[in-house]
């Protein structure tokens, strides 16, 4: 099972925001993440997934046109049938020098051939930033729960 999944763009003009601007369009940037943490989902579990939930996704600094745009996606938790997968994006410069400008953490569920939430394998955290961030997910899962709840009891107050 590979621990970390990678990815490597170069930022087209179809992909920069328009008039004028050739900063990378955010809404672009949030797909390859969508994607690449994806992949590592499916590797991780061996079956099919589907995006719940995407936050802690923090623009840090722009990524331009031309620019070299590296993604990084491990898993950080799992659960019965979720897990969350942390999305480094970074824009390599032609010396090979990185400069991280995006983070997000993305929860999917495994899906069963029903395509129903099925088990997923448990996430054993080995290394200390394994620890750490295993240790942090449950914290971010806490609140997201509670959000989910506060907007279900929004919802049904309709």
């Amino acid at each position: 099972m590979n621990k970390v999944t990678t990815s490597v763009q170069i930022v087209l003009a179809q992909h920069c925001n328009g008039y004028k601007n050739p900063r990378l369009f955010g809404g672009q940037l949030m797909s390859w993440i969508d994607v690449i943490g994806a992949v590592a989902a499916q590797r991780f579990t061996g079956m099919q997934v589907t995006t719940v939930a995407i936050d802690h996704l923090n623009f840090m600094k722009p990524a331009f046109l031309g620019d070299t745009v590296v993604q990084k996606a491990m898993v950080t938790w799992s659960g019965k049938t979720s897990l969350e997968v942390r999305v480094d994006t970074y824009v390599e410069k032609l010396n090979g020098e990185r400069e991280l400008t995006n983070q997000a953490y993305v929860v999917f569920v495994a899906l069963g051939e029903d395509g129903k939430p099925t088990p997923v394998p448990k996430f054993v955290p080995e290394t200390d930033e394994e620890k750490r961030e295993y240790e942090a997910a449950a914290d971010r899962r806490r609140i997201r729960l509670a959000e989910a709840w506060k907007q279900e009891r929004l919802r049904r107050n309709e």
